[in-house]
């Protein structure tokens, strides 16, 4: 679990307008973590979580992209069913919001990354801490083995 930086990038909602985007990243060497993109009528916004803040940081200024950049919480979860409803048990429990989340596909080993926007990043990572690892282990050890379930 870390903050990292977000990016949300106002685009022209037309076709191309994404790809050259995205085309710049890929020329910069950019590796991207998570993105997410929601459009309305009149432009488009594409969140995206880079490996390298400063690097992204660069393209959009020389490309001249409008942007505003967000401090998010990146939580490593399994990728199983429930992983990412216990952790919004957890932050509402604290009473802490989530303005808006996205998850990954997938990544090594089973993973998925969580991105949320919440309200206080820091109080949330002291409820998350290392929360979201042990309840998964604990539940992989209370699961029957395939042999003892029965058909």
């Amino acid at each position: 679990m870390n903050i990292e930086k977000q990016f949300s990038i106002f685009m022209v909602n037309k076709p191309g307008i994404m790809a050259q985007i995205l085309s710049e990243f890929a020329r910069a060497k950019i590796n991207i973590t998570a993105l997410t993109v929601m459009d309305s009528v009149e432009h488009g916004v594409l969140r995206i979580v880079p490996e390298s803040a400063d690097k992204m940081r660069d393209v959009l200024n020389r490309i001249n992209m409008q942007y505003n950049e967000t401090e998010v919480l990146c939580v490593t979860l399994p990728n199983r069913p429930g992983a990412f409803a216990a952790v919004a048990e957890k932050l509402s429990k604290a009473h802490i919001n989530i303005a808006y989340a996205y998850v990954t596909a997938g990544a090594k080993g089973g993973k998925t990354t969580a991105v949320l926007k919440v309200a206080d990043v820091k109080k949330s990572m002291k409820i998350l801490g290392d929360s979201v690892e042990s309840d998964h282990d604990s539940r992989q050890a209370e699961r029957p083995s395939p042999s003892s379930r029965k058909s």
